[in-house]
């Protein structure tokens, strides 16, 4: 795996298990980070969220658990477990948890 690799789990793991959900926060944990990219995953309880922000790479959200509101340059999308959302570089999002959510974050820095 690596240094830059989180030495806390090897082998086939369930993504979902890897992060728990804690009442009133968002909970991440950084499972691969290279120059090229990251992969991290997060749990937000119910309420939370992340204000609105921009990156200046491309990322893919891929949803473990639970249900969202990610919002993209002022339009939203209601995202669930198993589907992905492209968020494009430098395009102002947001998310907010409707429930006990988590998913996947993998940015791409090139």
């Amino acid at each position: 795996m690596g240094q830059d690799t989180d030495p806390g789990w090897q082998g086939v793991v369930t993504a979902t298990d890897l992060v728990a959900c804690q009442a009133g926060s968002v909970v991440s944990r950084a499972l691969v980070r290279k120059p090229v990219g990251t992969v991290t995953v997060f749990a937000f309880a119910a309420g939370q969220g992340l204000s609105e922000h921009t990156a200046p790479y491309d990322a893919l959200v891929h949803v473990l658990e639970g249900e969202a509101e990610v919002t993209i340059a002022g339009t939203p999308h209601t995202v669930r477990a198993g589907q992905l959302l492209a968020l494009p570089a430098g395009k102002a999002h947001s998310l907010r948890a409707d429930k006990a959510f988590k998913m996947m974050l993998t940015m791409i820095r090139a």
